[in-house]
Parts: structure tokens; sequence; C-alpha cells
């Protein structure tokens, strides 16, 4: 059996735990050390570290502190790792964990977060998905029950210092351009709420006071939420500090393609079983500036789709040239209001686009003004049938309540 080299206790604040960290910084010591070739087991909070519960009140999203996560098992030190290496990890298997067999997917409020459709949904909500096996189901959101590509939201290497320095001044003079905007623009270094690992006294406040939040996803990997990391997949990930430095966190169970809801796949408390191994000076010899990976062989086979289109023409008719994140939102909202034929509230329609196994597809980028984006619904999730037909939709979703929902205090 492989060793688990970093435990949690889900009864504990990661805060008490040695071996977790919610910053990126080159100072972080490492938590392990394992040998090229050697395979090994991390357990991991989810991404907030237990604040969410399994509850039918969405006032812990609301009243979450965006400022602790997120929570990462690591680093883990390679041995003989050297910057410009890439290492090469093999995602082996991955689970929630025992004692907590059930996620959470939310939006969070505008005022804190927001999130891809935060005009829409300005207020917190949440849904509570169940795990059975493979598949998962929600009392929040009736009908559906699909079979779950548990992937991490978050891996990646230490960065040295020169790249983190490199992340907080574009950061820090991006938020300039509109500090006042709400959500930020980006999330600057917060000390008082930094945990970082081992690190004590005034190594740990010197660290602090410039460690990298968590949020985005950058040149080191982060925060990619890329939902085909799941078992079986391959990722040689840039090494710019001796070791490596190799963390992991945010497990989802599932996500739709953009994890559009930005609390957004099932989120949930987990391990991963992997393998390490480097390329010695593989970021020079492949031309490597981010991560590059091999997807898992191992996929929910659904093969029947609805296909919704949106173009770079926002809701209020505006134009914009060729902007794919307007595309993709057009065809997010419009998958949503089709949803709402069925009986759906805007709110269940847009957590099932955020937790599904939904496909995200650039169509077209090239044929000025418009681009074209797709979203690609597996209709065999469905306990009824959403397909288009002459005799209109059917009402499936009847009497059932609503997402719970918090308004800002």
């Amino acid at each position: 059996m492989p060793e688990t080299l970093i435990k949690v206790d889900l009864a504990q604040s990661p805060y008490d735990n040695e071996n977790v960290h919610n910053r990126w910084h080159p100072d972080i010591p490492m938590a392990a050390w394992v040998k090229p070739g050697a395979d090994f087991i991390l357990e991991t909070y989810d991404w907030t570290g237990g604040a969410i519960k399994n509850d039918d009140s969405a006032e812990d999203v609301r009243d979450v502190d965006l400022t602790t996560v997120h929570f990462l098992s690591g680093p883990v030190g390679v041995e003989g790792a050297e910057p410009g290496d890439l290492l090469v990890v093999d995602l082996l298997d991955l689970g929630p964990k025992a004692d907590s067999l059930w996620g959470f997917n939310g939006f969070f409020s505008r005022q804190n977060g927001g999130g891809f459709l935060t005009e829409h949904f300005p207020h917190a909500q949440k849904s509570i998905w169940d795990f059975s096996g493979i598949y998962t189901q929600s009392r929040h959101v009736p009908g559906v029950n699909f079979a779950g590509l548990i992937h991490p939201g978050l891996i990646g290497c230490l960065p040295d210092k020169k790249l983190l320095d490199t992340w907080n001044e574009r950061e820090v003079d991006f938020i300039a351009t509109a500090p006042e905007r709400v959500p930020p623009l980006a999330n600057p270094p917060f000390a008082a709420t930094a945990h970082m690992g081992k690190l004590t006294g005034d190594a740990k406040a010197a660290a602090a006071a410039e460690g990298a939040r968590t949020v985005p996803p950058r040149e080191h990997g982060g925060n990619c939420d890329i939902k085909d990391l799941s078992r079986g997949a391959r990722v040689f990930f840039p090494v710019y500090v001796a070791g490596g430095g190799l963390s992991v966190g945010d497990l989802h169970f599932s996500q739709g393609d953009g994890e559009i809801t930005f609390c957004g796949a099932i989120e949930m408390a987990g391990w991963v079983h992997m393998r390490v191994s480097l390329i010695k000076g593989g970021v020079a010899k492949y031309g490597i500036k981010n991560p590059i990976f091999k997807p898992s062989p191992l996929v929910p086979n659904y093969k029947d789709f609805l296909i919704f289109e949106g173009i770079s023409v926002d809701e209020h008719g505006a134009q914009h040239y060729l902007d794919v994140h307007v595309a993709y939102r057009q065809a997010c909202l419009n998958a949503i209001e089709y949803l709402k034929k069925f009986g759906y509230t805007g709110a269940q329609a847009y957590s099932l686009l955020g937790t599904a196994p939904v496909q995200g597809h650039i169509s077209g980028v090239v044929d000025i003004p418009n681009a074209c984006a797709t979203l690609w619904l597996p209709t065999e999730i469905f306990a009824f049938d959403i397909n288009p037909g002459a005799h209109g939709p059917s009402l499936y979703v009847q009497g059932d309540t609503d997402l719970p929902i918090a308004y800002d205090k």
C-alpha cells in the first residue's frame, strides 16, 4: 500500500495542520520528501477548510472568509528536482474521504467574490450533493443523477522569488486600475489569514506579507480547475525551486467546464494517490511556460448532448469584439433559460451547469465581430427528456424548493 504522507482530520482546523498551507511562497518548508518514482497519498481538506456545512442554509457561503483559501496539502519535495526541470505527476487515483461522502456547490454573494454570472445571481446560494460510488445527486437540484470525474481543482509547484514578485507586481498594479471595483479585479497578499505550513516566527511573518493568494491560475499551474485531470492523467509542471514543492487541494467530485459558479464544482474533502518523476532540463527542452498534461482516459460515458450556442453580444444587446468570455456567458444563460422551461429555477439550472460534466468549447474566434462558444449539456443525466419536440416542454420539476439563499447583511 502506498504511504499516506499527509493526513487531515476534518474535525481539526487546517491552521493546526503544519502540512497544509494557503499561500504560494518559495520559503514554505517541504512537508515531506520523496524520491523520483515514488507513489504516495495526500489527504486534503475541501478548499474552504470545512467552512461550508451539509445543511439547508446558505449563510455559510455568504459569510465565508475568502482570504483564508485555498487550503493545500504539501509542499512535497522531490529529491534531485532543480529549477528548469519538469516535474511529472501521474494521478493514479482520487476519492472522497470515507467520513465525508458529500460535497457542496455555491454562488458567492456579489459583495464577497461574485462569480461568472453574478449580475444574474447576486446572492449567496448553495446546493448539497451526496455521493453513491461514482454517482451523485442533490436534494436541492431534483431530477438529475450523474457520474463524477474526480479531479484536483488546484495543483502546482512553489514559485521562486522572481516569479512571486512578478505575480504580486502585476496583480497589485491591476487592482490599482479600479480599486473600488466589486468584486475586486484580483486579490493582493493578506498576511492576517496566511497559513505558511511549518514556517513560524519572523520567517512566517515575512513570507505571509508577500505570499501570493491561491485563487487564480498562474504560470506554475495552481487553480486551473481542469476537470480532465482525473484518474490516469499525467501533468508536467515547471520546477522553480529545489525540490519542486508540489501541493494539491480543492478536490472536485464533478464539474462543468469553466467552473462557472466560482464555488463552482462539487467541492469535497478527499485524497489523491500520485506518482512523481523528473525530466531533467525539461523546461528548456520542450519550451514550457505553463504546465501541459495528458488527460484521464476515463470520462463519464455520455454520448448524447444538447448544445447551446452563445456569441459575443451580451444580454443587453451590446456588441463585443471576438470576446469568448461574453460568448460563453451567453451560452450558459441560454442553457439556463431553456432548463427553466422544465420547472427548474434559474439558480437550480445554474448550479447544475457548474456541477454536471458539461463541456465548454471555443467554436469560433475568427469571424469578426462575433466569437462563438458552445456549452454541451449531456441529456442522459436527466430523469426526463429535455430534447425539443412538437409537444413542448413538460414541467418535470414542480413544487420543489429553490436552492437555499442568504441575502447580504
